[in-house]
Order: structure tokens, then sequence, then C-alpha cells
């Protein structure tokens, strides 16, 4: 087969342009899926960065109290780059918190569980002295409430806690009266709430382990069958105790706590069933008898054989 020189010259220059064209589309392409690898939805970027949880991202997204690079966004699915947009929360510039804060705070009572109150009534952040990091709580505990309250700047667990709905907690609970042991198990099986009641108190005080979504449902029940609560103290979210921690303290929480409590959100910790003890077994007739015989020689001072006894 004859080579012809002037063929192969013309083809070159228009296999190198078609390489080139490809080469064009390819960087194009794959500046794109890195574009867009780069941006994240706002409430996700906000959270990241302490300012609030992507719940409350989101309420301030929709109100039109966030900017990117001067424009008002109301739109919850907008996105944006972190390390190039200007974003803006109430007026303030987004800065991304380099340390992750983890705190666990004895809320008491008539104290608001937000960073700010328009009322002027006390907040959590009047307690925090000596932080300066920016956290929120996570989580909600009423007004006349007291007890254990989670706090950090971590927005994706704040997001993983508030989706969790099978983290249990614990609460300790004053009634207006005793409950029934009726009541208890119709309680138990309409909020799968787990209801004791506590020793050594006078007052009807139970301690009650059940998740978030069930404890308003718990609480409305109490009230329509004539047991208000009266007072409601939370003492465990999780693996995390309350314990010793004073009223208005607060303590960081160890690498190994975080750690344990990120897995407990993750996997979900189930809620212990009231379960009966083992029944004891029933003696036969015979063994009842030789038991009361031998008994009865006891008490004569006199020792029972086998031939006696049977």
């Amino acid at each position: 087969m004859a080579f012809h020189w002037w063929k192969s010259s013309v083809e070159f220059p228009a296999q190198h342009s078609l390489r080139a064209a490809f080469s064009v589309k390819l960087y194009v392409r794959n500046r794109n899926v890195l574009l867009n690898r780069m941006l994240e939805r706002l409430q996700k970027i906000i959270a990241r960065a302490g300012v609030a949880s992507r719940r409350h991202a989101e309420e301030l997204i929709s109100s039109g109290h966030v900017t990117v690079n001067g424009r008002t966004v109301t739109e919850l699915g907008t996105k944006a780059d972190e390390s190039r947009d200007h974003i803006k929360v109430s007026g303030k510039l987004l800065r991304p918190e380099s340390e992750r804060v983890y705190l666990l705070l004895h809320k008491p009572p008539e104290v608001v569980s937000t960073m700010s109150d328009p009322e002027g009534r006390l907040t959590v952040r009047d307690l925090l002295h000596g932080v300066s990091a920016r956290v929120f709580p996570v989580g909600r505990l009423e007004y006349h409430s007291s007890g254990l309250l989670f706090l950090t700047n971590d927005g994706d667990l704040a997001n993983r806690i508030l989706q969790s709905h099978k983290l249990p907690q614990t609460y300790l609970m004053k009634l207006k009266s005793l409950l029934t042991f009726e009541e208890i198990a119709t309680l138990s099986n309409a909020t799968g709430a787990h209801i004791t009641r506590l020793r050594g108190k006078n007052a009807p005080w139970y301690e009650v382990t059940l998740a978030e979504a069930s404890r308003d449902a718990l609480r409305k029940r109490l009230f329509q069958t004539g047991h208000p609560v009266e007072k409601m103290k939370r003492v465990r979210i999780g693996n995390l105790e309350l314990g010793a921690l004073a009223p208005g303290q607060h303590r960081a929480l160890s690498p190994a706590e975080v750690a344990a409590f990120a897995r407990a959100v993750q996997g979900g910790v189930a809620i212990p069933a009231p379960t009966p003890g083992p029944a004891a077994p029933r003696r036969s007739t015979r063994a009842r008898t030789e038991h009361s015989f031998r008994g009865a020689n006891r008490a004569r001072g006199k020792r029972s054989s086998p031939k006696e006894s049977r």
C-alpha cells in the first residue's frame, strides 16, 4: 500500500483540532462539576458556621435576614460558595467557626432557652460566662422547666439531633396527684414512655424516659386525666447526664462524650420497657409437704430423716 505524504499532512491538523475541542469540553465539564461541589445550600453553610441550627437558619432565610453578595435571598434552595461569596446574616458577615464547642448547661427555671428574647427575659446567653464562641441551644426546654440543655456551634450535629426521634430523654416530673398502676400502663402504651415512681419522696415524683416527639403528648394526657405536671427537670439526653452540675453552671464535653453522643444520635438508644421479674417456680405438693414437715421438726429440735419425711 502506497504512502501519500500530502494526505497525512492534511489529516494531522484536523486530528489536533478535534483533540483540542474535546479537551475544552472536558475542561468545562470538570470545572462545572467542581463548582457544583463547592456550592452548598445556604442553611447548611449558616448552620456549620455556628450561627444557628439548620431549622432556624431556614427561618432566617425565609424572613429575609440573609444576603448573598448584597442581594437578599428568601428561597430555601439557594446555593452559595462559602469561600467566595459574601454571606451576611442579620447584617453580620458570616465567619465560619474553626473550633467546635460542645457544652452542657443546667438551665434554671424561668430562663428562656434561646440566645435572645424580645421580652427582655433572662436567656441562656446570660449564663454562658467565659464562653467566647458563638453557640446555640439544641432542643426545647420550657420556660418554667429546668435541667440539662445541650449547646454547640456544630450545625451538622445539631441538625441530626433535631431530626432524631429515637434519642431518649429522661425527666423528673412532679405531678399534682399519684398515678395508679392502670394509669401508668395506659400512658406508657399511648406515648411509649417508661414511667416509674421515685422512692423516698412523699410528693408524687416520677422518672419518665421518652423521645422528644412524645413529650408534649404525655403532658397533654396527664392534664386530661387530672394529673397535671407541676415541675419538670431534664436529667439525661442519650448518654449525657446532668449529674452534680449546679443550676446556672455549664461545662464542656470531653471528646469521648462527644463521640458517644454522636453515635447515640446516629443510631438511637432503645427506651427501656418495664419487664416483670421472673416468676418463682412452683413446687409440687410433695415438696411443699416435706418442707413443712422438716420445718416443724427443726422447731422441736428434732432432725428429720429421709424415711420420716416420706
